[in-house]
């Protein structure tokens, strides 16, 4: 075993008996160590009740003969952090995520893991880990809130965001808001819509690396999420057993397989920025034009909210990820034959059924004959940008406005507040990339904002949006504007055109104006130059790349 490296031995004497310190006798030193990633917080909603999940999954874990060692990781909640200072850790805390889970697991020997995330960075930071680790590893995650309920119709927080901007529109009143923010978010679990968070968790069993239900199964139904925990438990076992390890299961046919699924149910568009970090962990190269590639090719077959009604809770009762892979096997989109915890991915999904209608479509009766996201190109973004198209509506597709540009987010938002933004403009956010956020900051404040006054506009950035966002919103522009991308060129009233079915944004600007103004730009002072976003600044590389941190 692995652990025998911090236990057998002579040499081992001190080490067992700092084992013996924390109740651990020689007969559960005698069994498979396995860490247990524990990331409950009380301040993330989706990690609440990660405490309950996590001693289930220890409870698996004894009955099937390991020793489970709990160890924690951290989270931001993407939420609470939205719209200052604080969402610029955002994406900089996937990092340390995985940083610290590479730490405790290297420090103390174990033989496999059970990482237990929920939301937003912490997901995909767990699964970078396991990547690189590559020990026998398996995500279970806590699964997603219940859709809140207001004035008859199911909400979630991205209502409560766009309420601000009804609000600053005279659309609703001060006591009609606080009476939607306190039914927003009902439960404890992951956002209700298939924002970020929820979009990785169901991804998580496209890959391979978690069991059915891990993305869908409600938080509240605790259950089904404690059998789901204890059954984790008892596969890492197995996983250990039988030696299959992460970058086994993690294959270019397993992202192939999880891109498609991601468009298939229209996810949120930071699943490119995902995806790619934890294929770089296992020596994968996942260009950007493979996300075109697969969306042109994937019918769109669920339209959960943002761009829908339904919400998570919906896709479970309609069969769930399986009942979704198994609509799009029909059309063979996906590679059967890669691993999972579990064995193969068809015989995973082969019995599986589609038990509403109404959530999850046919292949041949699709909500769009292509995916829910779409790489664009042209000379605003030479390298890529994404949009989640299944989130924009038809009138929207295609669109040419004035460009009103700001250098933050804040900016931005207080322009859109103070309404001073109108139909027929494209508001662009600059200086909000991975180096010059620094940190590549969600938008979900201006983009609900946006949509709460019921305006007619573009919004483009070399930040991200959440999975929450709607709209024509186009993010990840690379390079950035901190790297002298043409996005630190565009003027005032500037006219930009967005072509979202040719896959084009371009800047209706001469190549000799943009070259003079080019000669004429000057790199702007780091906005943070201290602590830890300052060395991520320094280290980071470009959103066409997924922002990760350079060796």
């Amino acid at each position: 075993m692995r652990s025998d490296i911090v236990k057998k031995g002579a040499t081992r004497c001190a080490h067992r008996s700092l084992f013996h310190a924390n109740g651990f006798g020689a007969e559960e030193l005698s069994r498979p160590l396995i860490g247990v990633c524990n990331s409950f917080n009380e301040i993330i909603p989706g990690h609440m009740h990660l405490k309950s999940i996590t001693e289930a999954a220890k409870l698996g874990v004894a009955s099937a003969g390991g020793t489970p060692i709990e160890f924690p990781a951290i989270g931001v909640c993407d939420g609470i952090a939205m719209g200052h200072t604080g969402m610029k850790y955002s994406l900089a805390s996937r990092e340390l995520i995985a940083d610290s889970i590479e730490a405790v697991a290297m420090a103390s020997g174990f033989d496999g893991l059970i990482l237990i995330p929920n939301c937003d960075k912490v997901v995909p930071g767990m699964l970078m880990a396991a990547a690189r680790l590559n020990i026998p590893s398996i995500i279970v995650s806590g699964g997603p809130m219940l859709a809140g309920r207001f004035h008859g119709k199911n909400i979630s927080v991205s209502q409560a965001f766009e309420a601000a901007g009804k609000f600053a529109a005279g659309k609703i009143s001060a006591q009609e808001m606080t009476d939607l923010e306190a039914h927003a978010c009902p439960s404890c679990g992951s956002c209700a819509g298939l924002f970020t968070a929820n979009t990785m968790n169901c991804l998580s069993e496209a890959l391979g690396m978690a069991l059915p239900g891990n993305g869908t199964i409600p938080a509240a139904y605790t259950g089904d999420r404690f059998i789901l925990a204890k059954r984790a438990g008892k596969i890492i076992m197995e996983l250990i057993e039988k030696n299959i390890c992460p970058r086994d299961i993690l294959t270019r046919k397993a992202f192939e397989n999880a891109i498609t699924v991601d468009m298939g149910i229209g996810g949120s568009s930071n699943t490119v920025l995902h995806l790619t970090a934890i294929a770089n962990e296992c020596g994968i190269k996942i260009p950007a034009e493979l996300f075109d590639e697969i969306s042109a090719r994937t019918p769109y077959i669920t339209k959960l909210s943002p761009a829908g009604t339904h919400h998570m809770q919906d896709l479970d009762e309609a069969g769930g990820i399986n009942a979704v892979m198994n609509e799009l096997s029909k059309k063979n989109l996906l590679n059967l034959d890669a691993l999972t915890v579990t064995g193969t991915l068809g015989d995973r999904i082969k019995d599986a059924k589609i038990a509403r209608p109404d959530v999850i479509r046919t292949v041949d009766n699709p909500y769009r004959a292509t995916g829910g996201i779409a790489i664009l190109h042209g000379n605003i973004c030479p390298d890529c940008a994404v949009v989640k198209a299944s989130a924009v509506s038809e009138d929207m597709l295609v669109y040419k406005g004035s460009a009103k540009c700001f250098d933050s987010e804040e900016a931005a938002i207080n322009a859109i507040m103070a309404n001073k933004i109108h139909d027929g403009d494209v508001v662009v956010i600059r200086y909000e990339g991975p180096k010059g956020g620094p940190g590549m900051q969600e938008m979900l404040n201006p983009t609900a904002a946006i949509t709460g006054a019921g305006l007619k506009v573009g919004l483009i950035t070399d930040g991200r949006f959440s999975g929450a966002s709607q709209g024509a919103c186009i993010g990840h522009i690379s390079p950035e504007a901190m790297e002298g991308g043409t996005i630190a060129l565009i003027k005032d009233g500037d006219k930009i055109f967005i072509d979202i079915p040719n896959r084009k944004l371009e800047l209706e600007v001469s190549d000799k104006e943009l070259e003079q103004r080019r000669k004429e730009w000057t790199k702007p002072e780091p906005k943070i130059k201290t602590g830890y976003l300052a060395r991520y600044a320094s280290l980071t590389t470009s959103a066409s790349t997924g922002a990760v941190l350079r060796s």
